[in-house]
């Protein structure tokens, strides 16, 4: 098997360099072959400058600088779209996952078509991102039948069935737009806890009043392509 793996990076300076090499290090052994894709999301401190850094160290790194800020979905959609290997996987530039959560994530990749991780140790968040999250979770469960533990982590996908759907959300919804399509598809899936920390560095930018309305208008649009578009149909299958 091999692995494309998407680290997308805003102003992670003092992050981004252990977040790839626990990545690094995660699918070293794993995989027969691995490719690293950086964004740079058109960071204003150094993150740039590590990022091109680590790429000539390393032959599996590659990076793309976007000349604006284009935000977490476009990275992971872009990153999609470069991808060459079996499986997708995305890790977040923030380095929040524990080193030992991201192996035991890519430990079982091949095991079925999406490898889906869920935050065990959930309390060290603040209760209000608790909150919103736990409604997010059940709102997405109740709207289209599933009972998934949770939708925004570090999802791995088959390569050729993450390319086979459109996302449109440009949201922090982007991946249960991608995880609510091909389940309903009758794609195979396996859910696995992950343990997270709270950020050494930075601020998240997840909360943002933006990003919420962002995520309530992908999940109208995505009500309206599963139960009343034309192709529903394809969607009906578990």
């Amino acid at each position: 098997m091999t692995l494309s793996i998407i680290i997308p990076a805003f102003n992670e300076e003092k992050n981004i360099e252990s977040t790839v090499r626990n990545a690094i290090s995660a699918a070293e052994g794993k995989f027969s072959d691995f490719e690293i894709l950086l964004f740079d999301d058109c960071s204003q401190d150094n993150t740039g400058i590590i990022v091109d850094k680590l790429r000539r160290e390393n032959s599996k790194i590659k990076v793309v600088h976007n000349k604006k800020n284009e935000g977490f979905a476009y990275n992971y959609k872009k990153g999609v779209e470069l991808s060459n290997n079996d499986y997708v996987a995305m890790v977040p530039g923030d380095d929040e996952i524990l080193a030992k959560s991201v192996s035991e994530i890519f430990g079982l990749v091949g095991r079925a078509d999406i490898i889906i991780p869920y935050t065990v140790n959930r309390h060290i968040r603040s209760f209000s991102r608790r909150l919103i999250s736990c409604f997010f979770t059940l709102l997405i469960n109740f709207l289209f039948g599933l009972k998934l533990k949770y939708y925004n982590g570090p999802v791995v996908h088959k390569r050729e069935l993450i390319q086979s759907i459109k996302i449109e959300s440009d949201s922090f919804a982007f991946q249960a737009e991608a995880l609510v399509q091909l389940i309903k598809r009758g794609s195979s899936f396996i859910e696995v806890g992950m343990y997270i920390r709270n950020r050494k560095y930075g601020k998240s930018k997840a909360m943002r009043l933006k990003n919420i309305l962002g995520v309530l208008i992908t999940i109208i649009k995505l009500v309206q392509k599963i139960y009343f578009s034309k192709n529903n149909k394809i969607y009906q299958l578990k």
